[in-house]
């Protein structure tokens, strides 16, 4: 039901009876995961709640998730881990808020379960990186939900994640409080500027539904829950060091609520601050999304004895040399991080691109890309002999290695120098040069050859308002933006390096915190006097 205001409603709203034309209690920009929190906190709060997404369909990009939440079972080790993934870029009280959330979020998803009989599933999972509290934290993710399967995909999620499952329990608690009428849900209705009256309290939203731009008013609060900036160009060339970076998988997160944010004053931070892995462009200039390389498992330096996988390529340089350790522990993570290497010889950034090579045993093993894409359109499928690939070129073949050299532009000697390097460590067992573990080492022997060009892709941005331990935005003096909170991905806590499942937890923990504290903010006559600006 849409709460559009009668005439004597707008005569008393503000003193600028024409700018509304509805008004909610809390609205919610955005409708991935902490946008669905937020919307189900601050509607079991009392609040009335307008919840809404730019793109046709929700789920952002934490449908297209693991859908591991990074749990704990101990507030004070999980505060440690985090305060060195934050390399002293994130306040305390911040990260001790998190931390404390975190050990709340099995039994959260369990009362959220009750909604349609999901089966919540804990399993212990050190962090990627073996500091202080890393061993105190585990994934809780959604098992099985009745009646809900395993289809090709969900909603525009391609293929089906285990986020899918995650994904639809949180919508499918939107939907009962929905039912009931404490909130409503738009899509396909980007907003595009906050509203403030004249002490720049954020006082509702100008937003654009079909042909109308329409201002809808918050009486209490607005909660900025609308992702980051993976597909903006313009900003990711300010704020990287090197580009183009590839988005992976959701062209929807364009920077629209920092922007937004930043319009109303807030500070930002960790804007440099991105994860993902290397991966392939595809050559049709048109496709929006940078291809995965094939991700391998995950591991953890000094814990366990975990056996990984064979694979089958190295990387190199514009000069034909490696240059790094191919499967680091945490390859989603860092793997953006090595093209950012810039030569003052050459004038260039001489990893951008970078090469992936590998042999014809290399391409039997395994597809060498795979898509992972929340959009109706865009998807690519990965043929599993890699032939497809070359064809259409994706892949770069040659029957020597000399010959791909030249394909390549690179210096043939210094790509037969590196193989046969290479090749004599395998041979060993033993990666002198970069220390990758030998039970992941495979020679390269067997003509015809392969290359791809490789990319940063970036799976999230973590860079945006500055928010409290509260969730609410902050100005560059420290002093609260009233009337706006934020919450996910937006202004992420994750200020040096990534926590796998620490943007889920973000989204859970800090939407529960921004949602509650937005029903709670104000009161229904605080906005009534003064201009309004957007």
């Amino acid at each position: 039901m849409v709460a559009f205001l009668s005439a004597s409603e707008h005569r008393a709203a503000s003193g600028a009876a024409s700018q509304w034309q509805a008004e909610y209690d809390v609205i919610v920009v955005g409708y991935g995961a902490a946008g669905a929190v937020a919307a189900i906190e601050s509607a079991d709060a009392g609040a009335r709640v307008l919840l809404i997404e730019k793109m046709p369909d929700p789920g952002g990009i934490s449908i297209l998730s693991a859908g591991g939440v990074r749990v704990a079972d101990d507030a004070d080790a999980a505060f440690r881990y985090l305060r060195e993934t934050c390399g002293g870029r994130t306040p305390d009280d911040v990260l001790r808020a998190l931390a404390l959330g975190m050990t709340e979020v099995a039994s959260y998803l369990r009362d959220l379960a009750r909604v349609d009989g999901a089966v919540v599933r804990v399993e212990s999972a050190v962090g990627n990186y073996p500091f202080p509290g890393c061993d105190s934290l585990a994934y809780a993710d959604i098992e099985s939900i009745p009646g809900f399967g395993d289809p090709a995909g969900y909603l525009a999620a391609r293929p089906f994640r285990p986020g899918c499952l995650l994904f639809r329990l949180l919508l499918d608690n939107v939907e009962a409080r929905r039912a009931d009428g404490r909130i409503d849900v738009w899509l396909s209705t980007p907003v595009e500027r906050l509203v403030q009256d004249a002490g720049r309290e954020v006082c509702g939203v100008r937003l654009r539904r079909g042909d109308d731009v329409i201002c809808v008013r918050a009486r209490r609060a607005v909660v900025l829950a609308c992702g980051g900036f993976e597909a903006d160009e313009d900003m990711k060339r300010q704020y990287f060091v090197s580009t183009p970076v590839l988005p992976g998988s959701f062209r929807g997160n364009t920077g629209d609520g920092i922007r937004m944010a930043q319009a109303a004053g807030a500070a930002l931070w960790h804007m440099w601050h991105h994860h993902g892995p290397y991966g392939i462009r595809h050559p049709d200039p048109s496709y929006p999304f940078g291809i995965y390389a094939k991700i391998l498992p995950m591991w953890t330096p000094e814990r366990g004895a975990k056996q990984l996988p064979k694979m089958a390529w190295i990387i190199v340089d514009q000069r034909g040399r490696r240059y790094v350790n191919e499967y680091p522990p945490y390859i989603s993570d860092t793997g953006v991080r090595q093209f950012d290497h810039f030569d003052p010889c050459a004038y260039r950034h001489d990893r951008l691109p970078s090469f992936l090579i590998f042999d014809d045993a290399g391409r039997r093993m395994y597809p060498m890309g795979r898509s992972i894409t929340n959009d109706r359109d865009a998807w690519y499928e990965w043929s599993a002999d890699n032939l497809k690939e070359v064809e259409n070129g994706l892949l770069i073949k040659a029957d020597t290695l000399e010959a791909l050299a030249t394909r390549l532009g690179i210096d043939a000697q210094a790509l037969l120098r590196t193989v046969r390097e290479w090749n004599a460590g395998c041979d060993v067992g033993r990666d002198a040069a970069f220390g990758r573990r030998p039970e992941t080492m495979v020679p390269l022997r067997e003509g015809p050859f392969y290359a791809a060009l490789l990319w940063p892709v970036v799976i999230n941005t973590q860079g945006g308002p500055v928010h409290d331990a509260s969730q609410r935005v902050l100005d560059p003096f420290g002093d609260p933006i009233e009337g706006l909170f934020a919450a996910g991905e937006l202004g992420s806590a994750f200020g040096h390096i990534y926590m796998a499942g620490g943007n889920l937890a973000e989204c859970i923990v800090g939407g529960r915190i921004a949602g509650r504290n937005a029903a709670q903010a104000g009161g229904a006559g605080r906005r009534d006097v003064g201009a309004l600006r957007a």
